[in-house]
């Protein structure tokens, strides 16, 4: 299927302190791509730098083929991102916040994409509620909806599931999950087992570099755990990192 990101010595700096140093990155088309690491390990940069909100100092982004530096109105068109903040108008019903989506992204039947999104996310119930009475994760559930109205071929996701308990975080992996054959997913998550659960790929970074780079089970067995918060945790360790 190709390449959906391609990433080739990317540096990003502020000042003296090197966010992201040097990485390599590449992602498969149609797959879901979770990037770990603690805070300040240089995801969110690396996210930014991507989807073109950040400029970045050394390297090269391409995206679908598409150069972020060259040509990127072109990327614009394809990716979205929902942030880790809902982006639900908390005094819009459901619908009408679909509808908005579908009136900023210029989609011309605007009602059939709202009632597509209502019913594919659960939503039929609550259509005609204000978004700011809705659980957090009914809210999250309608803020990924209205990231999917224009269809964008990559969709960045920063920490999905924060906040939300057990039973909501499950159902947002099912929706998650839902996803990868209609696009390329990227997210970023402190949520272990969701990375473990949901990827077909994972990176670890650490002080700016990508540590390991594989699937849950590669980095396990790369590390001789059994579990992958173990694997983590021994990976990122700074007697590993030495090694």
């Amino acid at each position: 299927m190709g390449k959906a990101i391609e990433i080739k010595g990317l540096v990003k700096r502020y000042g003296k302190f090197t966010a992201v140093d040097g990485i390599d990155l590449d992602v498969e088309s149609g797959s879901l791509f979770a990037l770990l690491g603690e805070n300040g390990a240089g995801k969110t940069t690396t996210i930014k730098a991507t989807c073109g909100l950040t400029r970045f100092d050394a390297g090269e982004i391409k995206v679908c083929g598409y150069d972020v530096k060259s040509e990127y109105g072109e990327i614009r068109k394809i990716i979205n991102v929902a942030p880790q903040e809902t982006a639900v108008a908390a005094r819009l019903t459901v619908k009408e916040n679909l509808l908005l989506s579908a009136d900023l992204y210029g989609i011309a039947d605007r009602a059939r994409t709202a009632a597509k999104f209502i019913d594919e996310f659960g939503l039929r119930e609550a259509e005609n509620k204000r978004a700011g009475t809705l659980s957090g994760g009914m809210q999250r559930r309608l803020s990924l909806a209205m990231a999917l109205v224009p269809e964008p071929k990559v969709l960045f996701l920063d920490e999905p599931t924060l906040g939300l308990d057990v039973r909501a975080r499950r159902d947002l992996w099912r929706e998650l999950k839902n996803l990868k054959d209609r696009m390329t997913v990227v997210l970023t998550t402190h949520y272990l087992e969701e990375a473990e659960t949901l990827s077909d790929g994972v990176a670890i970074m650490k002080n700016g570099k990508i540590l390991v780079c594989g699937t849950a089970e590669e980095i396990k067995k790369r590390a001789g755990e059994y579990s992958f918060e173990e694997a983590f945790l021994k990976i990122t360790g700074d007697d590993y990192a030495q090694n």
